[in-house]
């Protein structure tokens, strides 16, 4: 668990999409978004419990299959901030907007998570080692749970920073850059992904 913990606040694909999400929406967008990234452990777990995971870390066919869906979707969070206006503070309308908007916050968390080949892999190493043949099923259960819920905390935690007022307006200063900056890295992060190699 101590592992999880540690790989889930080391920066990547989920810090950067919660941290654009706090930024140029707000803290409700930023909250389903990480809702999103918890929910997909789980279907990592689900389908690791059914051995689904084991058949996906060993056919090179899938762990492609996957890393390139994976990577094509980060392309298209790339192209899709750089062509987003410069965040700025929402009004009103903005506000009643985003609360229609909360399933596809949500998605974005959910796919951003479920696509990444690194996670799927991370996931089975580690979950592999903390259980065994004889560990029983509400155990592992327990397990998968808790791993959720300790990412929806962690991401919980962030975009509440990350809504601040102060942080967001300091971030609000860099206008276009921050959708350049935020576009680049989604791009650097697709790049990684794609040279993802099953061990």
């Amino acid at each position: 668990m101590l592992a999880f913990g540690i790989n889930a606040v080391i920066p990547g694909a989920d810090f950067a999409m919660v941290l654009r999400q706090s930024i140029a929406h707000d803290r409700r967008a930023a909250l389903f978004t990480s809702a999103g990234i918890a929910t997909s452990i789980l279907v990592h777990g689900s389908y690791t419990l059914l051995g689904v995971g084991v058949i996906v870390g060993q056919s090179l066919l899938l762990f492609n299959v996957l890393k390139w869906l994976g990577a094509a979707y980060l392309v298209y969070l790339a192209i899709s901030a750089l062509r987003s206006p410069p965040p700025k503070p929402p009004a009103e309308s903005d506000l009643v907007a985003a609360r229609r908007g909360d399933f596809s916050a949500f998605a974005l968390g959910f796919l951003t998570n479920l696509l990444n080949p690194k996670a799927v892999l991370f996931f089975l190493a580690l979950f592999t080692s903390l259980v065994s043949a004889h560990t029983s099923g509400d155990i592992k259960v327990f397990y998968v749970v808790c791993m959720s819920l300790m990412l929806f905390a962690w991401f919980a935690l962030v975009s509440v920073f990350f809504t601040t007022a102060s942080v967001r307006v300091s971030f609000f200063r860099f206008g276009r850059w921050f959708n350049r900056v935020t576009g680049i890295t989604f791009i650097l992060l697709a790049v990684r992904v794609a040279l993802a190699q099953q061990h």
